[in-house]
């Protein structure tokens, strides 16, 4: 069983939001280009690990037991987030436009963190009053993380794939 690190599995998403709000503060502060790109890849390590366990053990368990249209958002926007991420993961602070993408993509999970935190009715709100068993599904959270915290150390992540968002060519 996963460490009881957090009350459940609403605390270990809220815990990842905090972490990665900590990383956009400390990539606007840094001057150095490859301190940039250090903080750029922990972040979209973390958005990584984090869209994985939602999409994967959270957002399919309250599936029918809140509403769909909030999980749909969430997926959508997770699916923006990915387009940034897998963009700045191939690029370098040298580039232009690199800075602004790490900017707009701080912005969108900005957006989703207060969408999927809103106290009366955003998704966290709704999860709480349904049945779901939040610290069973926190222990599975937890133990994914961890597998994808250590693929990530050892070999790296895959580029995040979109799923609900069909990227065309240009």
């Amino acid at each position: 069983m996963a460490k009881a690190e957090f009350t459940d599995a609403i605390a270990l998403l809220k815990a990842d939001h905090r972490k990665v709000e900590d990383l956009f503060e400390q990539f606007e502060k840094a001057k150095n280009a490859s301190r940039k790109q250090d903080i750029a890849h922990q972040i979209c390590t973390e958005l990584k690990i984090h869209t994985m366990i939602e999409e994967e053990i959270f957002y399919p368990a309250f599936r029918g037991k809140i509403e769909d249209d909030t999980l749909d958002e969430a997926y959508v926007e997770h699916d923006g987030a990915k387009v940034l991420v897998n963009d700045i993961e191939a690029g370098s602070p040298e580039d232009d436009f690199y800075d602004a993408k790490v900017t707009v993509l701080s912005e969108e999970i900005k957006h989703h963190v207060k969408e999927e935190e809103r106290q009366s009715d955003g998704m966290f709100a709704q999860c709480r009053k349904t049945d779901v068993d939040l610290v069973e599904l926190r222990d599975r959270m937890m133990a994914r993380k961890q597998e994808l915290m250590a693929q990530a150390k050892a070999s790296g992540l895959p580029v995040a794939k979109p799923r609900a968002v069909h990227l065309v060519a240009a």
